[in-house]
């Protein structure tokens, strides 16, 4: 029997090298040396990197590149980009929303990049951008995984009709409950609304997602209550705090105590290095604190961490283009994780472990699992990040969604080679 798909002589994450990936009805069949079946479409990887989709488990959708509207953020702050958001809002139409972000899935595409989980802001009455991410959802399901989270953006009490809101967009189809509780007019508000949140995903059996103490104040201490609200209702494993920039500049013998209470409830954390070294940090002078969460003591404690790019082109970011590799090599460098494991374990934080989060099925570059993959033109993980290649072919539920060619260069230098492959440039031993 022919195979829809046949990947030759290609490197997995684990090391492997020379492999062929065989594919039929849209799952991976076979992973092993020498396959001599016919197929449909045959890819020669030339002994290049072939890894699972990037995934980004903290965007915002409804936002992307909207830059300027309807002006800049001077400040470089959150709270202006709040604000600006907050002026925009009365602006915004379904077509528009839906337009700029299926130009950003368009993007995403191009980078391999087939699984987003974006937060919808439900802080405005008429729900345009929920409305418009269900459609955009639908349209983009035959090669994205689209997860949307109702994200009270101005406050699940702050905000006048949030809660009557939230569950609205829970109704017409919104899969994982949000909340912002440093955002609250009090702690005792934003404690109480993790209470209530976690109930509502209790009794609708959703997952949990929480922009959670996303401020420099080592007092925001929001996590604990997600924690303990994740063990009082036993909602294990489908927890995640993003951003949890205040545990930087907590005290060590607190965070000694809060890691393992995380660890313990299985709550999953997501940084977003690219947004949090600017966002945070704007009221220091010198030193000025990087903002990022700890995760080199979250991966010793075993808690899931994700790396998330979070804005692109937006009123709180003005740069990005979908490169979750760029997001990983941002987060290795803030958190200093600079060993060879530390580096493998960067290129975990944007594919398997917000896959974990998300909770996608069959994914994996493993017999069995979806035959969704990217080539990348670089060796190893490691290398991946160092250069952030092209992709040479995106591949959704085997068919070959996206190609690029091989970057090289051409040098006229007199007794120096013809062409460069950044590829072919690493020590004799990196090991």
């Amino acid at each position: 029997m022919s195979l829809d798909l046949l990947v030759k002589n290609a490197t997995l994450a684990s090391g492997e090298i020379g492999v062929d990936i065989a594919v039929s009805s849209g799952r991976i069949t076979a992973i092993e040396r020498g396959i001599t079946q016919e197929a449909g479409t045959v890819i020669d990887a030339g002994g290049y990197l072939v890894c699972p989709p990037f995934v980004d488990v903290h965007f915002h959708m409804d936002a992307t590149l909207s830059l300027g509207l309807p002006r800049l953020n001077r400040s470089g702050t959150l709270l202006e980009g709040i604000q600006l958001w907050g002026e925009l809002k009365p602006l915004l139409t379904v077509e528009a929303v839906v337009e700029r972000a299926l130009r950003y899935c368009d993007l995403a595409v191009s980078q391999g990049l087939l699984a987003i989980r974006t937060h919808v802001d439900v802080c405005h009455d008429s729900l345009i951008g929920v409305e418009a991410l269900l459609e955009v959802k639908k349209k983009v399901a035959p090669y994205i995984d689209l997860q949307l989270v109702a994200f009270p953006q101005d406050g699940y009490y702050r905000y006048p009709t949030a809660q009557k809101n939230l569950e609205r967009a829970l109704d017409m189809g919104v899969d994982v409950v949000g909340g912002i509780p440093h955002f609250e007019r009090t702690m005792a508000d934003g404690a109480r609304s993790m209470k209530d949140l976690c109930e509502i995903a209790a009794d609708r059996g959703l997952l949990v997602d929480i922009h959670c103490d996303e401020t420099d104040d080592p007092m925001s201490r929001h996590i604990e209550a997600l924690i303990y609200e994740t063990q009082r209702l036993g909602l294990q494993g489908r927890v995640n705090g993003s951003h949890l920039t205040s545990m930087h500049s907590m005290d060590n013998y607190y965070v000694s105590k809060l890691l393992p209470l995380m660890a313990e409830a299985e709550v999953s954390a997501t940084a977003n290095p690219l947004i949090n070294i600017v966002i945070q940090g704007r009221h220091d002078t010198y030193p000025k604190r990087r903002g990022q969460t700890r995760v080199p003591e979250m991966r010793g404690y075993g808690i899931n961490v994700a790396y998330g790019h979070d804005c692109v082109m937006d009123p709180w970011y003005s740069l990005g283009n979908a490169d979750m590799l760029e997001v990983a090599s941002m987060g290795l460098h803030v958190s200093q994780m600079t060993s060879r494991d530390d580096m493998r374990y960067a290129f975990d934080a944007i594919t398997h472990n917000p896959a974990k989060i998300m909770h996608l099925d069959g994914y994996g570059v493993e017999v069995g699992c979806n035959a969704d993959f990217v080539l990348l033109q670089a060796k190893d993980p490691i290398e991946a990040i160092r250069l952030k290649p092209n992709r040479l072919a995106v591949v959704r539920k085997g068919r070959v969604i996206a190609r690029s060619e091989p970057r090289l260069s051409t040098l006229a230098l007199d007794g120096r080679p013809q062409t460069v492959n950044a590829a072919d440039y690493h020590p004799v031993s990196a090991e």
